[in-house]
């Protein structure tokens, strides 16, 4: 019996953020190619004793689907890990075409990708009632271009929460742009390695987020967050979702003193 090979989201780095499917998955798995630079070996503690485990920093695109189309031609259970969800700078895409050349299935498990660890980290809500409703997830122009109308200056003007990926190496260049949009007294954090044991989070303003990255030492992995509700606080808080509001009907409750059927 052959086995689709799995793509799986290893969540931001803690173990236990991976999803129990995913859990499952590794659990099951006779070989795990890994993204290695970026997946902790802690997640791999899933495995059973016996699994092959492949770390693909070193190696390229080829070289990664030949690796998994060999375990799946030997009826072996292939596990593909990426970190944080897959669909996120995940470049599994390509992983597809090639394994769709060679008519061998696959399935994806997504993952907890480390935006999501941060927030949770920090107790902030991306979204807030009439602060933001919108949540961009981008990254900068760097060796990887990125189109022309999703510069950051352009994502940057709507002034929405913001997380930025892949773009610590350019931060005085993010800082700048980051200014002109929200100010540069507008709250930003860095988080660098969300969830792990090396976690280091930090609330700063705009003008001081370059020379914090490097008091800090922070130069890879990590993200650089910026957006209005990181400067509310929970005694500052205004408006409040229509969703709870005790005034406010729809189809599973009556708002209170409502004569509606």
């Amino acid at each position: 019996m052959q086995y689709p090979v799995v793509f799986c989201g290893a969540g931001p780095g803690d173990p236990d953020l991976i999803t129990v499917k995913g859990q499952r998955a590794l659990a099951e798995a006779d070989v795990v190619v890994y993204a290695g630079s970026l997946v902790p070996q802690a997640v791999l503690k899933w495995t059973r004793p016996g699994t092959t485990l492949r770390n693909s920093a070193s190696l390229h695109l080829q070289d990664i689907v030949s690796e998994m189309a060999a375990a799946y031609q030997a009826n072996k259970r292939v596990v593909r890990l990426h970190t944080g969800d897959p669909s996120l700078y995940g470049a599994i895409f390509e992983q597809m075409a090639e394994l769709d050349r060679r008519a061998i299935p696959y399935s994806v498990i997504p993952g907890v990708t480390a935006a999501f660890a941060a927030a949770a980290a920090m107790g902030i809500e991306y979204t807030l009632p009439e602060v933001s409703q919108t949540l961009i997830l981008t990254r900068m122009a760097g060796r990887t271009p990125v189109p022309q109308q999703e510069a950051l200056e352009a994502l940057a003007a709507h002034q929405a929460s913001m997380v930025i990926y892949l773009s610590i190496s350019l931060i005085d260049q993010v800082a700048e742009i980051l200014a002109s949009a929200y100010g540069p007294k507008a709250p930003c954090a860095l988080a660098f390695r969300v969830s792990q044991p090396e976690e280091k989070i930090r609330l700063t303003r705009i003008e001081c987020l370059p020379e914090l990255a490097k008091q800090e030492g922070i130069d890879h992995q990590a993200l650089i967050i910026v957006g209005k509700v990181l400067g509310v606080r929970p005694e500052e808080l205004q408006h409040t979702s229509k969703l709870y509001a005790s005034d406010f009907s729809h189809a599973f409750r009556q708002a209170v003193g409502s004569d509606d059927p």
